[in-house]
């Protein structure tokens, strides 16, 4: 009988003890907290890197669509350049891929994501990628894409659209050429 109620009156002061009751609800709270807060970083991350290309890209195509590359008789790396020169703290410059078309009519004009395709090491292909900043009065479409790397997050979250953990973030200009003088 003794040892009975001695377990009793342990069990009963074991539960009446709150000294690890903060560090233990902490534990319970801080993981998916935690887990939250890397959700929200990256997706913030993702969404920055997007706005920023979508603002460098309608800041470069600036020089196509007033003739400035087509009198310099720009290339394709020239143009990737420019690009790079306005996004060097975020974006690795040789992985940003250019596409750069002239479209018949506005309903033929190709705005979407390509579809990619990956070497046996993952490295996307660029064959698809063209660079004809066509003439004045032509509709030209300029695509810019970069693969973002992201990391798994915790409890599944992911941001990943392609191969390798990276999201495709694609930018594009659609305009017509400005009438040479």
């Amino acid at each position: 009988m003794k040892i009975a109620s001695l377990k009793r009156n342990r069990s009963a002061a074991f539960v009446k003890d709150c000294r690890g009751a903060t560090a233990v609800e902490f534990a319970l709270v801080a993981a998916p907290f935690i887990a939250l807060l890397i959700a929200i970083l990256q997706t913030f991350l993702v969404f920055f890197a997007q706005e920023l290309l979508e603002a460098v890209v309608q800041q470069s195509s600036r020089q196509i669509l007033t003739g400035q590359t087509q009198s310099q008789q720009a290339t394709q790396a020239a143009f990737r350049q420019t690009v790079c020169n306005q996004v060097v703290v975020l974006f690795s410059c040789p992985k940003i891929m250019v596409d750069v078309r002239v479209a018949t009519s506005w309903s033929s004009a190709d705005t979407s994501a390509p579809v990619l395709t990956y070497d046996g090491q993952g490295n996307a292909l660029t064959t698809w990628q063209q660079f004809n900043p066509g003439n004045a009065g032509d509709i030209v479409v300029v695509r810019v894409i970069y693969l973002w790397p992201v990391f798994l997050g915790p409890l599944g979250f992911n941001l990943s659209n392609q191969p390798n953990n990276t999201r495709m973030i694609l930018a594009t200009a659609a305009f017509q050429n400005e009438p040479s003088s």
